[in-house]
């Protein structure tokens, strides 16, 4: 971790740790004699056709979730960075180096090259005034950068890609940063999903420093936005088991699985509790008037 100084543009780097593109490509063809009975090229003629449109299916679909990542990252944080490449390559002790050029990770385009980046003399201190110049143009932007092989993981696993959403939304929402800081971040992921590297870069606001007070305000609000936020979604995970539930028992119902000794609509509720799906509560409804 690099501390600044009063006034000075600070960036923090941290590691945890990594990579291969996997592809499944094919091709498909056909072949038919020339001469062929009207019947049989009918026949054919639909087959290709449906072929034709199950394979445009397919292709749509790969479209469809090739970048579904990619999306959820450029979608919530409009204008944000996303680069494909093994960046396991990069040591630690080079990730920390000031000189590094990670501000190129911030363009929209990166060469390969930055994998094989080696120094070529002492680390500059953060207050030289080229390593300023350098994290003051990163300031306010965001960049990600994903491992092949897990790219290819999420592009057959959205609710995988949501869950490296949710924790990098995570980090960058909760990350500690002084009040009032403008703030650039670079997360390096690794074939797991997990955050591997990043570099929170920091300028502007109280370059005095807050008082001791304003941090305990600042510290208190984190913690406070935390916990709402596991709330929401232990709410979320209650509601996701009681709609399962309520499909089961219903599902249970139809099946004659739910044996009703009375067949009256509060015996009928008690067994057959309502799902919070609307489509099957509006058929429980109108069974029910039905009842009455």
């Amino acid at each position: 971790m690099n501390v600044n100084g009063n006034g000075i543009t600070s960036s923090y780097n941290s590691f945890v740790q990594s990579v291969n593109p996997k592809k499944n490509d094919y091709t498909m063809t056909s072949s038919m004699p020339y001469a062929a009975s009207e019947a049989t090229t009918t026949f054919s003629s639909t087959l290709m056709s449906k072929m034709k449109e199950s394979k445009a299916v397919d292709e749509n679909n790969v479209l469809e979730t090739d970048n579904s990542f990619e999306k959820m990252w450029t979608s919530r944080y409009p204008g944000a960075k996303y680069h494909v490449m093994d960046a396991s390559k990069i040591s630690q002790g080079v990730w920390e180096r000031n000189d590094f050029p990670f501000e190129k990770f911030f363009e929209d385009n990166v060469d390969e090259s930055i994998l094989k980046w080696q120094p070529s003399g002492k680390d500059p201190a953060m207050a030289d005034g080229s390593v300023q110049r350098r994290l003051n143009s990163t300031l306010g932007q965001k960049s990600i950068i994903v491992p092949p092989e897990l790219e290819e993981k999420m592009k057959n696993d959205p609710a995988l890609a949501q869950r490296v959403m949710d924790k990098v939304a995570d980090f960058i929402t909760y990350h500690p940063t002084r009040p009032g800081r403008i703030c650039s971040y670079l997360i390096s992921l690794d074939e797991n999903g997990d955050i591997a590297h990043f570099r929170v870069t920091g300028g502007g606001g109280n370059i005095s420093g807050p008082t001791k007070e304003e941090q305990r305000r600042f510290e208190e609000e984190q913690e406070e936005k935390r916990k709402r936020l596991l709330e929401k979604r232990a709410l979320e995970k209650k509601w996701q088991q009681e709609a399962i539930d309520a499909r089961r028992a219903y599902h249970d119902f139809l099946n004659g699985q739910a044996i009703l000794k009375s067949n009256t609509p509060t015996e009928y509720k008690d067994a057959v509790p309502i799902p919070l799906d609307a489509q099957i509560s509006t058929v429980l409804s109108a069974y029910e008037a039905r009842l009455l």
